[in-house]
């Protein structure tokens, strides 16, 4: 993981520089353990000429162990992405994993995106080998990943019902534009169902990659703060978006995020494992998330679950502030 974390912020410092993006990258550092160095201590910092600042937030183990289930898990994914959420300064934000690094086509597309409220945004993640190297440039490892794709998630950008594996749909003539227009027919004639509603929501992996206003983040309360296991609750939190009005907007499949493999991630899982991984950890069956779903897009209305302080709102956390050209600020 830490191998993963150092691509991701290395990438991160390099493409905005490239793009001359000006952002913030938060990373929450749920229950540090107390011999381990802290993220602040292994990651990449900004040097005065690049364009990113990072601000690390710790939430210590005596808030974490006012959870339930802190003893079977050791972070709460979700709620430390609310912890990010909350605090943020941009206008507009991604909710993302430390294991990514992002294509310079994604990177040239949030330059220009509208910060406009009312949509929200998705990405196809693409696998590649965890093998790849960390000592080479972030071009190197770029070029890497664009040529070495294990398999990709996520609806294409052009018909949400399509899924595409490698872009090799669009190269035949015609078929996209023909299944448009059967899918504008259908429409007129039968309006659109629930399910056909389901269907073209882009849930798949959505928690690499999930952009929108922050005031839009802040209407739908994030993420649901359960303390379970992270699995479907991203998925959960665009079902909330697209009930509460906001717009599906999913960029062009170039515009993508590389997920560099690791064997215990739940897409490599075999169905044995899954299964004690279920009995193990305290997570949602997707059986009940579906049911959540079908009553939020019949009724057009988010259900919402947070408490008021969600995303620890009240708590007074660590944070090491790195801005580009300045001293590293410290706030208690």
């Amino acid at each position: 993981m830490t191998k993963r974390m150092r691509i991701f912020a290395k990438g991160l410092l390099y493409q905005c520089k490239k793009f001359k993006l000006k952002a913030e990258c938060i990373f929450v550092e749920w229950n540090p353990i107390p011999e381990k160095p802290l993220l602040k201590d292994i990651l990449p910092l900004p040097k005065p000429d690049d364009y990113l600042t990072i601000r690390f937030i710790q939430v210590p183990n005596s808030l974490h162990k006012q959870l339930k289930h802190s003893d079977k898990l050791p972070l709460f994914q979700m709620i430390a992405k609310n912890v990010g959420i909350r605090r943020s300064n941009a206008p507009m934000v991604i909710c993302t994993n430390v294991d990514l690094l992002f294509s310079d086509n994604l990177f040239s597309e949030l330059g220009s995106i509208n910060i406009d409220r009312g949509t929200f945004f998705r990405c196809n993640r693409c696998d590649i080998p965890n093998h790849i190297r960390e000592d080479i440039s972030v071009e190197e490892q770029l070029n890497f990943s664009k040529n070495n794709i294990l398999q990709r998630l996520g609806k294409n950008n052009k018909y949400a019902e399509l899924e595409d594996t490698r872009g090799l749909i669009y190269k035949i003539p015609g078929v996209l534009e023909l299944f448009g227009f059967f899918l504008r027919v259908k429409t007129k004639l039968f309006g659109k169902t629930i399910d056909d509603e389901l269907s073209i929501l882009d849930t798949d992996a959505c928690g690499d990659f999930t952009l929108m206003h922050k005031e839009d983040w802040i209407k739908i309360e994030g993420y649901y703060e359960l303390e379970a296991y992270s699995l479907h609750i991203d998925s959960i939190a665009i079902y909330m978006a697209y009930a509460s009005g906001l717009k599906q907007s999913i960029l062009n499949w170039k515009s993508c995020t590389y997920h560099i493999r690791h064997d215990n991630g739940w897409e490599l899982m075999d169905p044995v494992k899954k299964i004690y991984f279920d009995i193990e950890k305290p997570m949602l069956d997707w059986s009940t998330v579906s049911q959540l779903a079908y009553k939020m897009i019949e009724k057009k209305k988010a259900i919402l679950i947070n408490q008021p302080a969600w995303g620890m709102r009240d708590q007074l956390l660590k944070e090491y502030i790195f801005e580009p050209g300045k001293e590293m600020r410290e706030i208690n």
